[in-house]
């Protein structure tokens, strides 16, 4: 009697197991190993269509915000754009660069000191008066005007009344 008890429990412990164990496998690979028409043969990488992992870790911390440009970066940026509408020279356009490049820098600074409005009002009214006097004595007289109709008007519009003009010009022609 004991003989077949053991037995009995042996088997039924196997048959757990097999059970336990093909369910997990069933759990952590979908349709098993792709056979019967799943993935052999039929371009899918053969080893079926079950759960995809992915190999790439996650990430952990969130993503950082993007670092705020300096006044380099955003002169340069600006640069091929305002020289085009203003017809600059290599000369002009260092002069120009540069003198923005200064100024640029000094408002980036005073935003970081956070004024109140009225004391950062009159900063940056002092910086301007500063840079239209610097501007004024490196540009010639038509570019500078040029520059100040651009700064009141935007790159894009005047980009845009350039670009009329010459379309004027090839009719007229």
């Amino acid at each position: 009697m004991k003989k077949v008890i053991k037995c009995s429990i042996i088997k039924f412990f196997i048959l757990l197991s097999i059970l336990l164990g093909s369910s997990e496998i069933y759990a952590q690979y979908g349709y098993g190993g792709g056979g019967g028409g799943y993935g052999y043969g039929r371009g899918r990488g053969g080893y079926g269509n079950g759960r995809q992992r992915n190999t790439i870790p996650q990430a952990q911390e969130a993503p950082k915000a993007p670092e705020p440009k300096t006044a380099e970066q955003l002169v340069d940026g600006e640069m091929p754009s305002i020289s085009k509408a203003l017809e600059l020279n290599d000369f002009e356009q260092a002069v120009l660069s540069s003198v923005l490049k200064k100024y640029v820098q000094e408002r980036i600074e005073a935003q970081i000191l956070q004024l109140p409005p009225e004391k950062m009002r009159e900063v940056y009214d002092k910086i301007t008066k500063k840079q239209d006097e610097e501007l004024k004595a490196g540009l010639p007289l038509d570019k500078y005007e040029a520059f100040v109709a651009l700064q009141e008007e935007g790159v894009a519009k005047t980009l845009k009344k350039k670009k009329k003009k010459e379309k004027r010009k090839k009719r007229k022609n």
